[in-house]
């Protein structure tokens, strides 16, 4: 990769979000360096009051990124790259299909990151209401999912980092991506459950456009008076 283009690309984005009135920004396609890159940034002028927190809503091209937790039999055995990263959780996949949402926002309760975590869940478990799906999340397991008759399914995927009191790294909604990418791990550590999306659940071909408004509503209220 051209290093200079690439934070050339950086520092466009960021100059273009951090000086837009919208929380949310719909962010296309990236590639995950650059988004991780661009994280970086906008967290930095977060912390320092350059600009108000934001969230970023994209796609990444296929990438699997493992948290500070991730164990070695978490990961690919056929040698497939993963970029280990500074979230928490543990190993996931990102790819097309999936809307990936990186909040970079300052919390208001900078030591109850769980409670931050929490409000992502209802936010996400709304989402998939509004899509006349039923959701839950576990008591100890990060997350939004199905749970029935056929098993434990996760629709979400919820891995953060927070320092100086700013959040970074965020979720993954599973729309209509290719779920046979998580067959080569151990999706966030647990065996014992397998990976879904709103396509699958609801029988039906799910589009990223359907989901994304639904979507940046239902953020935007969860984030009053929980983050800045």
């Amino acid at each position: 990769m051209d290093t200079s283009l690439a934070q050339s690309e950086i520092d466009r984005l960021t100059e273009r979000i951090a000086t837009s009135d919208l929380l949310s920004h719909n962010c296309g396609v990236l590639e995950y360096d650059i988004a991780w890159s661009l994280q970086k940034q906008l967290h930095e002028n977060v912390v320092l009051d350059r600009h108000p927190g934001k969230i970023l809503l994209l796609e990444h091209p296929s990438v699997y990124t493992a948290g500070r937790m991730t164990k070695p039999n978490d990961r690919p055995t056929d040698g497939t790259p993963v970029i280990d990263v500074d979230r928490g959780g543990k190993i996931t996949w990102h790819g097309p299909g999936q809307i990936v949402g990186y909040p970079i926002v300052k919390l208001v309760n900078r030591q109850n990151v769980v409670e931050f975590v929490r409000t992502l869940e209802r936010a996400l478990i709304e989402v998939c209401s509004t899509f006349s799906l039923e959701t839950t999340r576990f008591q100890d397991r990060s997350g939004v999912w199905i749970r029935d008759r056929s098993g434990d399914r996760k629709i979400v995927a919820i891995g953060l980092r927070v320092a100086k009191g700013v959040s970074m790294h965020g979720f993954a909604l599973n729309v209509n991506p290719d779920l046979g990418q998580f067959s080569r791990i151990v999706p966030c550590g647990f065996s014992d459950a397998s990976a879904t999306s709103l396509t699958v659940e609801l029988g039906r071909l799910v589009e990223l456009s359907e989901v994304l408004p639904v979507l940046e509503t239902s953020l935007q209220k969860a984030l009053i008076g929980v983050a800045l």
